[in-house]
């Protein structure tokens, strides 16, 4: 049986996640995120426990557990002028930061000198800062897939997900598109998302990323699909985090914002067949 037949549809229903990322990250972020899940098609989010605004999200989530909510693991900060830090202090996770005290700004960096019992050591601590605050995840996903640039660390994820009975989310083609490795990952008894759909950098420069977004809900194929949203307000405040960086500035988010609280979205969907699920509707039938 797929999943979809594991959840009671039919075997070639179309199933959307639609996740808005990065809660937390700032008030914009927050408020934004809040009022698609109240008012738009939104339907999952994830908090990143390191950021500045982590406790306003988190407050919201402790009392909204109407809303499905996951852990956005942050072990990476891509931004030039708004930096975050592990949670555990420096001497304990030094190989996590650059020589400022800060997460690392890419990949790369991260890769190169990341060491696993560090990483290990730092997600549990932000997951067990959520569960502490009273959060009720859902599910663990990655802030920038850090956790897939290697094979050893995505094997550190899949192990956090199992320790706490939480789903990971992992789509195989984009782990295989960031990796900066060349070892084989193993991705078998792994639930896997299918198709992740993302807004790209190219249909953003043309001023056509509504429209992309219009035609991936139009073309979404059966099996388990995940939309991957950043949501925000393009304010000062967003303006000022997303500075000199080409993907997902203050403009694009709040494009990501009005498409996904519109009417139209929601015609598209019902329009397609497309039936929305949540990580807790897949945590249930672990």
């Amino acid at each position: 049986m797929n999943l979809a037949q594991k959840l009671g549809y039919p075997e070639n229903t179309k199933l959307l996640i639609i996740h808005a990322d990065d809660a937390g990250l700032s008030h914009s972020e927050n408020q934004a995120t809040i009022k698609a899940l109240q008012n738009g098609s939104v339907n999952s989010y994830s908090i990143m426990v390191p950021c500045a605004w982590f406790y306003e999200i988190a407050t919201f989530a402790k009392n909204n557990p109407q809303f499905d909510c996951g852990i956005h693991l942050t072990l990476t900060c891509e931004w030039e002028n708004y930096k975050f830090a592990p949670i555990l202090p420096a001497s304990e996770v030094s190989s996590l930061t650059d020589q400022n005290g800060y997460f690392h700004k890419n990949r790369a960096d991260f890769k190169n000198n990341a060491k696993p019992a560090e990483i290990k050591k730092e997600l549990i601590a932000q997951i067990e800062k959520a569960l502490q605050f009273g959060i009720q995840p859902s599910h663990l996903d990655s802030h920038m897939c850090s956790v897939g640039v290697t094979p050893e660390i995505l094997e550190i994820y899949k192990e956090l997900g199992e320790t706490y009975n939480l789903p990971v989310f992992i789509n195989r083609q984009f782990v295989e598109s960031i990796s900066l490795s060349t070892e084989k990952y193993n991705f078998e008894n792994t639930l896997l998302a299918d198709n992740l759909i993302i807004g790209n950098f190219a249909d953003f420069e043309k001023g056509e990323l509504k429209k992309s977004y219009q035609e991936a809900l139009d073309s979404i194929a059966p099996g388990f699909n995940v939309f991957l949203l950043h949501l925000a307000f393009d304010d000062y405040e967003m303006k000022g985090i997303t500075i000199n960086h080409p993907n997902f500035g203050s403009a694009w988010r709040q494009i990501d914002f009005d498409f996904f609280t519109s009417q139209e979205c929601k015609t598209k969907l019902q329009e397609n067949n497309i039936q929305l699920i949540t990580w807790s509707d897949i945590l249930e039938i672990r």
